[in-house]
């Protein structure tokens, strides 16, 4: 599984990685976490707010930071979370 945080670095930014990693060790499953800071790379995935999250290439998030709980829904596939 790949997870991408799509932002400048901000702090919310910063936050929304850190319950991404959270709700990644919660699952105890393997996950790559790459952060996005490129806002051309960003715009090309369609995100016009940030801080965003993708999973496998798909937004499931933006313009939120999302608790470890909501990631941790998303994860096992819950779907999209607010901001879309």
């Amino acid at each position: 599984m790949k997870i991408q945080i799509l932002g400048s670095g901000c702090p919310k930014c910063q936050l929304l990685e850190k319950n991404a990693r959270e709700a990644v060790l919660n699952l105890s499953i393997q996950a790559e976490i790459e952060k996005v800071t490129d806002t051309n790379e960003i715009i090309n995935m369609g995100v016009m707010m940030t801080p965003a999250l993708t999973v496998d290439g798909i937004v499931k998030s933006t313009g939120k930071v999302l608790s470890t709980e909501k990631i941790t829904g998303i994860l096992r596939g819950r779907g999209k979370i607010g901001g879309m």
